[in-house]
């Protein structure tokens, strides 16, 4: 019976084992399970998991040294537009290591950024493939946009400078349209992005009879912070939800799966803000061209019908000249009936006219402002009884030359 050798032995051959074996890099594909990065270096721990049980088959630390870490993760970011983060799988080039205290470990010297874009827009189409296989991925979009849109819930941070922008477009259009804004504050990246959204989403459920569209939006930042709208359950969220929903998260180069099923995505947070101008702008060139419409379907009426009186008139002079006497005065009493008939209708229609005219125009707020009346509303909608209101409510007053915000301290009836 020997000895034996000792441990120490026995760790020292498996050490040089492995530097004869794996003395140059290896190429191995593996999924990020955590990361964090302390004094400069990068420290991972790398697995492989069953395709079929989600299962962890294979799993190895990993190290990144500050020396490598400092050129490979700008590298990577601006290569594949997302943090090297867990739940990434990565490509990456590694050295093996054995101590005879820590025992195995990798050290990273190269990562593929390519295999990471391709196993993203891989995991965006299953996500994808997933609310299409639900049946959602279509819902918002097959919403109607209200006409007019003025009533906006709005999912941001509340200090991002793309609310702001986003509020100060809407307040500054040159048509002059109110608009009602309401910031449901959300985080908007990070880990913490989707679940956030997803509860002002259902914050703004609660109230949705109070308004006409949401809009999520998210102003600059880097495009790495865009990862939170490729959630699946946040998509599941947006793509259900019962109004339309305007995404402008503020970015150039990429889509993410918000953008898929929203209602309207639009790369900026002001882009948002001039879409819903123009929705409202084009609903307003509508109303125009329906008035325009009108006004020549009853100027044409009015024109037949004075060519009709015309020939009738002509046929009656015909006829008195080739009748009695007798016949003719009878006729002449017709065509006099006619005449009057006609033109009373002609009145009547000319009549209506100016009624539907006077009535199109006063469906413009601008029309009772112009005329030194003022509006009040509540979220939005005009107010037209005090029976309406309640102690808290916030009112805006609309004046010819601005507005004045206040708040219901009594509603009580009073005789006027």
């Amino acid at each position: 019976m020997t000895d034996g050798i000792s441990l120490s032995e026995l760790t020292g051959r498996i050490g040089a084992t492995i530097r004869l074996h794996f003395g140059q890099p290896v190429w191995v594909r593996a999924e990020v399970n955590e990361l964090r990065v302390n004094g400069g270096h990068c420290y991972m721990e790398l697995v492989e998991k069953s395709e079929h049980t989600d299962s962890v088959v294979a799993k190895c630390r990993a190290t990144c040294w500050a020396n490598t870490w400092r050129m490979l993760k700008p590298y990577f970011e601006q290569a594949t537009g997302q943090e090297l983060r867990a739940g990434l799988q990565v490509l990456v080039a590694v050295t093996v290591d054995f101590h005879n205290v820590f025992g195995l470990s990798l050290n990273v010297h190269d990562i593929d950024p390519v295999f990471t874009v391709g196993e993203l827009a891989a995991r965006r189409q299953q996500i994808l493939r997933r609310l299409k296989a639900d049946g959602v991925a279509e819902m918002n979009k097959l919403l109607p946009m209200p006409v007019p849109a003025q009533r906006v819930a709005v999912i941001s941070s509340a200090t991002a400078a793309g609310y702001e922008d986003f509020c100060n477009q809407l307040r500054g259009n040159r048509f002059g349209y109110a608009f009602h804004v309401r910031l449901f504050p959300a985080i908007m990246q990070g880990d913490g992005a989707a679940p956030s959204i997803i509860a002002a989403l259902d914050e703004v459920y609660a109230a949705a009879d109070r308004y006409d569209v949401v809009v999520i939006i998210r102003g600059g930042g880097a495009t790495t912070d865009l990862a939170a709208f490729d959630s699946y359950d946040l998509a599941l969220n947006c793509a259900q939800f019962p109004l339309p929903i305007v995404a402008g998260i503020g970015h150039q180069r990429d889509v993410s799966i918000l953008d898929m099923v929203a209602h309207t995505s639009v790369k900026t947070p002001t882009a948002a803000a001039e879409y819903l101008i123009g929705n409202l702008r084009q609903a307003d060139e509508r109303v125009a061209n329906a008035h325009l419409a009108i006004a020549r379907m009853w100027r044409n009426r009015l024109e037949r019908e004075r060519h009709r009186l015309e020939r009738d008139r002509l046929r009656m002079h015909h006829a008195l000249k080739s009748r009695s006497a007798r016949r003719a005065f009878q006729l002449e009493k017709q065509a006099a009936r006619l005449r009057a008939a006609v033109k009373m209708r002609i009145a009547r229609q000319e009549h209506r006219l100016r009624l539907l005219e006077e009535r199109i125009r006063s469906y413009s707020p601008a029309f009772l402002l112009q005329r030194g009346y003022t509006f009040t509303t509540l979220h939005g909608k005009r107010i037209t009884s005090a029976a309406e209101l309640k102690p808290g409510d916030r009112l805006r007053t609309y004046f010819p030359d601005g507005a004045v915000d206040s708040e219901v301290v009594e509603a009580r009836k009073v005789k006027v």
